[in-house]
């Protein structure tokens, strides 16, 4: 279990790209026009780590039943029958004496657990019985199998479920470290129907430099069931599961750092948004169009990092840093431990 609060930034470049489509702008990359620069939402980050989880073979809970978007409470009527099978629910009732307990009260329970299940929840004299029953198997199911709730937390909209879960992992929308521009002579591309085509825009950045700031809740992680390995497979999805969006308008994506901040166990706090630290160099006169445009000074946030290691705050720093990047853009990018992101995640 997560024991250590932590934050962390992530940074990535699109080249000729849309990082992030907004539907209520056909599309277009999202931005803020006031000061030029390009918007990331925190969803895209987290849709690319449970894509890539999924491809690893995790089940993943906010996901699709047969390539098609299905209500909550569908989705998970599918995860509770797998683990309603014989098997695995006697190894749940053996593991967690307090779910056995319940379950005993269920009449018929040597039965085919389905159909004492079904019987339970028809029967309005063990309405609040079948209530308990859901929401502690539903726990399990959660520590045991789910690894994007317990990453990122879930509101259960489903009857006779009564958790909400704040995810560990909190992602704040990424912002670009200058201003961007929009391709002026938007490509043209079709859209096939099923007996026509049309054509459409694609719209795209000519680059970008993106950062994104998040946390980790030790406390959150209590309650999801979020473990240490967990934190280690969030870190490599992050990264890999960017390089493996490649439709149209995610190609020219490329992540280029991860910086993590693990905080010792008697400290229950953060330094907050890390981006406000770091500050982008370049010539406003000139147009930007790939890294080498661009410097970014770290010196500020390595110094706030220095000062909480001497205060004892800091358990370790972890760092990783794209191989094929151009390292010398990121000008005195803080010390720490230097991570693998790109090793394989084993499903």
């Amino acid at each position: 279990m997560i024991k250590n609060n932590g934050e962390f930034l992530f940074g990535f470049e699109a080249v000729m790209s849309n990082p992030n489509g907004d539907p209520d702008q056909e599309n277009k990359p999202r931005m803020d026009y006031e000061t030029g620069t390009n918007l990331v939402s925190d969803a895209r980050r987290k849709r690319d780590v449970r894509d890539f989880l999924k491809q690893k073979g995790y089940p993943i809970f906010v996901d699709t039943l047969n390539d098609k978007k299905v209500a909550m409470p569908t989705m998970f009527e599918e995860i509770r029958k797998r683990w309603m099978a014989p098997e695995k629910l006697k190894e749940v009732l053996e593991q967690q004496p307090e779910i056995r307990k319940v379950w005993e009260e269920f009449e018929g329970s040597d039965e085919d657990p389905e159909k004492v299940y079904q019987a339970a929840a028809k029967d309005k004299k063990k309405k609040d019985l079948f209530t308990t029953f859901n929401n502690l198997f539903l726990t399990h199911i959660i520590k045991e199998s789910l690894i994007d709730i317990r990453l990122f937390g879930s509101a259960m909209a489903i009857e006779g479920v009564t958790r909400t879960y704040t995810g560990p992992v909190q992602i704040n929308w990424g912002y670009s470290l200058h201003p961007v521009e929009l391709v002026k002579s938007n490509s043209i591309t079709t859209i096939m129907n099923d007996d026509s085509s049309t054509f459409g825009k694609k719209h795209k950045l000519y680059y970008s430099l993106v950062t994104h700031y998040g946390t980790i809740n030790k406390f959150n992680a209590q309650k999801t069931g979020m473990r240490e390995e967990d934190r280690e497979i969030f870190r490599k999805a992050l990264v890999q599961g960017m390089m493996n969006q490649l439709t149209d308008s995610k190609q020219g994506q490329s992540p280029l750092f991860y910086l993590e901040v693990v905080y010792e166990e008697n400290f229950d706090g953060y330094v907050g948004d890390l981006r406000r630290f770091i500050r982008a160099e370049y010539d406003e006169n000139k147009p930007i169009r790939s890294l080498k445009d661009v410097k970014v000074d770290f010196s500020a946030l390595r110094d706030v990092l220095t000062q909480l290691q001497s205060n004892g705050r800091i358990k370790q720093i972890l760092k990783w840093m794209n191989p094929y990047a151009e390292h010398g853009q990121f000008l005195h990018f803080p010390d720490g431990e230097t991570i693998d992101l790109l090793a394989s995640i084993q499903g």
